[in-house]
């Protein structure tokens, strides 16, 4: 294969290990089934060691990085002060919306549920299926066949509620992975305090998930270092401070997030459309900018690793389709998911980025990423406060 690319390329390997997620143990999969586990339903294991409750409140806010936190005591005291006794959590690989809402909503790692990026491969089909923006021609419940903690909450005799924009009720990625709970639309902040305290006062035993992203797209647009980020981020801490004070006696509130938050300079930006020696044999570039799947059209996988291996170096933590299973990234892989996962997966391992600036202009432009194997992309808070 003939490869064309920078003059100098970089040939050396990371010099840092990757964070890989400590699945089994307390990334968010483990997070739901605990939760689920405290509120009484007997099958479910609690690796957190959760305590029994009543009622269980999960706030994930979306971008919320553990890391990110604990720069800014000042922006968000009440979190800030939770975060004194908490501890971090894993998010899981990729460490992005799609995948972790995912691990969320089914209580299982990634090579379990199959939701395994942002854009991965419809296998046998020869295009991306974008998990954020789906394509009817895929049905949810077929991509995504396992139960979801709603779906088993219900079962076990819990009242099961998902309170987040309604824009977000009924979407492809919901519809796989959160199926079974009722959908409660709330366009602001006041109103998903005010819908979630109510539904956790609808019966004994009650499960609220409420979800806010909007720190997330502020971070990607204006950078998580930002003034903007940084205001945005005192909004959340109020909402969280509200929603702790209206829930009813008996609830236990979890805090939590789905990804940290990388930003990443122009100069730290590798263009894959720009760099023909990355494009070479490639049939589909997905994932995003920090988590990269890159399926080989047939026979070229090798070329393609030995080629991405060169030009990243030690900017990236570059492995086969099979490396990065045995490796555990994306936990106990189901044979049938496989498929899903490029022939070559890449993960920044410092502030970079391999961007497409041609075939994903929009991500590409974004000052805020996330999705790498990072302390920064992974690790993200469990901040508990038990109502009495």
């Amino acid at each position: 294969m003939t490869r064309e690319g920078p003059p100098a390329a970089v040939t050396d390997l990371p010099a840092s290990l990757p964070s890989l997620p400590r699945y089994g143990e307390s990334t968010l999969a483990d997070l739901a089934c605990s939760v689920l586990a405290s509120l009484g339903a007997g099958a479910e294991p609690n690796p957190l060691q959760l305590p029994p409750a009543d009622r269980a409140c999960l706030l994930m806010v979306d971008g919320l990085g553990w890391e990110l936190l604990r720069e800014h005591p000042a922006a968000a005291p009440f979190l800030s002060e939770l975060a004194v006794t908490a501890r971090p959590l894993t998010a899981g690989f990729p460490a992005t919306t799609a995948t972790s809402l995912a691990s969320l909503g089914t209580g299982r790692p990634p090579g379990q549920h199959g939701v395994l990026g942002y854009q991965v491969a419809v296998p046998g089909e020869g295009r991306l299926l974008n998990a954020l923006r789906w394509d009817n021609r895929v049905d949810p419940r077929v991509w995504q066949p396992g139960s979801t903690i709603f779906e088993r909450a219900v079962a076990a005799g819990i009242s099961a509620f998902r309170v987040a924009h309604s824009a977000l009720g009924r979407t492809g990625l919901s519809t796989a992975t959160m199926r079974g709970g009722e959908v409660l639309g709330a366009d602001t902040f006041g109103a998903l305090v005010a819908e979630a305290a109510a539904a956790l006062r609808r019966s004994d035993r009650v499960l609220a998930m409420v979800y806010h992203g909007e720190l997330d797209a502020t971070g990607h647009v204006f950078g998580s270092a930002s003034d903007a980020w940084r205001y945005h981020l005192g909004h959340v801490d109020k909402l969280a401070e509200q929603l702790a004070g209206a829930l009813p006696p008996g609830t236990a509130l979890h805090v939590t997030a789905d990804h940290g938050m990388v930003d990443v300079a122009p100069q730290d930006r590798i263009d894959a459309d720009a760099v023909p020696a990355l494009r070479a044999g490639v049939a589909l570039l997905g994932g995003e900018p920090r988590a990269r799947h890159v399926y080989a059209r047939p026979g070229a996988a090798g070329d393609v690793l030995a080629a991405w291996r060169e030009i990243l170096g030690h900017r990236a933590w570059v492995v086969s389709r099979d490396q990065a299973i045995a490796d555990g990234w994306f936990g106990p892989v189901d044979p049938v998911l496989a498929p899903r996962i490029g022939d070559v997966v890449a993960a920044p391992a410092g502030p970079s980025a391999v961007v497409a600036t041609k075939a994903e202009p929009r991500e590409s432009a974004l000052v805020g990423m996330h999705g790498s194997l990072t302390p920064a992309d992974q690790l993200v808070p469990l901040l508990t406060l038990s109502v009495m």
